[in-house]
This record gives C-alpha cells, sequence and structure tokens, in this order.
C-alpha cells in the first residue's frame, strides 16, 4: 500500500518514477477514440498543441518539453533560468511565443513569464505571486490567470507586455482556470462558490458571471475548441474536495456545445491534476491531447 501523502501534482516523500506510468493521449471527438502518442514511467502532464498540429509540449520535473508525432523522443525546450516550471503553459496565438508558470526559488510563488516558442530567456509579466497562468486571448494582448491576493483566489488578467493586473472575480472560495473562447467576447473557468466546483462562464471584463454545469460532478479547466463549437472540462468520479483537484483519481474527461452546454462523456481514466491543466486542442478543434496514469505495482514500506 503506498503510505505516502499526495498533494497537487508533487508526491512528497517518493520519486514520482517509482510509483506512476504517465500517458500522453489523444481523443478524436468524431471517432470518440484514444491514441497513446508516449508514454514513460516518469511524472508529467498538461500538454498544450501547437498551432500548427505538428507537436504538443508538456511539462516534467520543472522543465518543458516537444514531442512530435513521429515517435521521436521528446526534446528539451530552453527556459534558461526558469527549471522550476508547473503544468499551467501554454502557447500564443500566433504560435510564436509560450508562456509559463515558474515557481521562485526564493519565495517558492508561481510568476508568469513569456519566452520566445524556440526557447530563450523568460521575461516576467506579473510581479506578484502565486499566479498560474491559464489563457490567453485570441489577440495577443492579455493574458488569463488564477492568482491568491489577501488569502484568497481569483480570477486576474494583465496585458501581455506587463503592467497592471485588473481582478475579474472577487467571490469568496477558489476561482480557478479561466480560458477565452476564441472570439475574445468571454472567458470560461471554475468557481466553487455554488458549494461545488463547477464551469462559469463572464464576459471578458468580467461581468454578467453565470454558472454553466450544474450537475453533481466537481468541474475543473473549461477549454473552449478553436471552432468555438465545443467546451471540453474534466469531472472527477470519485469524491474530492470541491476546492481541491488531486492528482490520481477516477475522472472523466466530459464535453458540452456552446449552444445547449449539456454535458456528455468523452472517455473515463485515472487523472485529475496534470490531465487537462491547459488548452489542449487540436488546431482542426477535433482532437485534445491530454495525460492519464497507472499506478506501478510497487510496495512502498
Amino acid at each position: 500500500m503506498i503510505k505516502k501523502l499526495l498533494i497537487g501534482s508533487l508526491v512528497i516523500g517518493l520519486n514520482a518514477q517509482e510509483i506512476i506510468t504517465s500517458k500522453l493521449e489523444v481523443f478524436d471527438i468524431y471517432e470518440s477514440s484514444r491514441r497513446t502518442i508516449y508514454e514513460n514511467k516518469s511524472h508529467f502532464e498538461a500538454p498544450n498543441w501547437s498551432k500548427d498540429g505538428k507537436y504538443l509540449i508538456f511539462n516534467q520535473k520543472g522543465y518543458l518539453y516537444k514531442i512530435n508525432f513521429n515517435s521521436s523522443p521528446p526534446k528539451l525546450i530552453d527556459t534558461n533560468f526558469a527549471t522550476r516550471c508547473n503544468n499551467d503553459h501554454g502557447i500564443s496565438p500566433l504560435g510564436d511565443m509560450l508562456v509559463i508558470s515558474h515557481a521562485e526559488k526564493e519565495s517558492n510563488l508561481s510568476l508568469i513569464y513569456t519566452l520566445p516558442i524556440i526557447g530563450g530567456k523568460p521575461n516576467l509579466i506579473t510581479k506578484k505571486g502565486p499566479s498560474y497562468w491559464h489563457g490567453w486571448s485570441p489577440d495577443g494582448k492579455f493574458l488569463s490567470y488564477c492568482a491568491e491576493r489577501n488569502n484568497n483566489y481569483d480570477v486576474y488578467v494583465i496585458p501581455t507586455i506587463g503592467g497592471e493586473e485588473i481582478r475579474l472575480t472577487d467571490s469568496p472560495g477558489l476561482d480557478d482556470g479561466p480560458d477565452y473562447s476564441p472570439d475574445g467576447k468571454y472567458i470560461y473557468f471554475n468557481s466553487v462558490r455554488s458549494g461545488k466546483m463547477k464551469i462559469w462562464r463572464m464576459n471578458n471584463d468580467g461581468s454578467n458571471q453565470q454558472q454553466v454545469t450544474f450537475d453533481k460532478y466537481n468541474d475543473w479547466f473549461p477549454h473552449p475548441s478553436p471552432d468555438g463549437k465545443w467546451i471540453v472540462f474534466l469531472s472527477y468520479i470519485d469524491k474530492v474536495d470541491p476546492g481541491d483537484h488531486p492528482p490520481f483519481k477516477r475522472v472523466m474527461l466530459r464535453m458540452f456545445s456552446t449552444l445547449d452546454t449539456k454535458p456528455v462523456i468523452l472517455t473515463k481514466l485515472f487523472g485529475g491534476q496534470g490531465t487537462i491543466n491547459v488548452p489542449s486542442w487540436s488546431p482542426d478543434s477535433k482532437k485534445i491531447a491530454f495525460v492519464s496514469y497507472e499506478l506501478n505495482n510497487t510496495i512502498l514500506e
């Protein structure tokens, strides 16, 4: 039996390589099929799909890696001093820049940076932490993120070039996972304000906040498809605290049409934190990249 404590995407007291196999998978929403792209007996998370559709980016042990669809091994992306990257990273609308969330060694607080897609020295965007990136506006001008300020987690936006952050939510409890609709008019996010963690939508200035999902599950990380037709998100089958998104749980990927918002199940898997934290739609809106996990048969004292 595993007797160590699992917190977030970290395995406290253990080398994650000893207990899990991570699988980078693709789900085709029209064929209802899953395909494994890459697997490794090590912990990795959160794929982004490149704008040209040719490769995926994921994080592993503080670094970012790029993997093509031709079975070649993953390649390390140069992030210079940023070697404590978490699973909140993404690609700009033009496909020329990366955004990362990197924890400073001194404060251990996550801050948001941008850098060239090919790698390079990151440029600091948020001066306050912790800040966790989740969305890039379609016009490239703003970043949306979750941040803790005054002991409360809310949704913020900030100019891509840096500047003053703008708070969009002020509800008690956790508001997280903000991602822009492809027309830039809306931001989808998840909020615990109604008792369960549910999907919400608001205008891009924070006005008109409305709950979108209403059933018994705790729902996280809504991601609009590039064509604007669908929202994919993660739902916990296992019972969890509404304000927590632990790893290594029974979960499912679900999706609803932006026309009727009625969720349908795409697939069930073992995952949670790290599965689909960030935008991972294919450019043609036909497929979704995600990470699933398997516990290895390792007996730990």
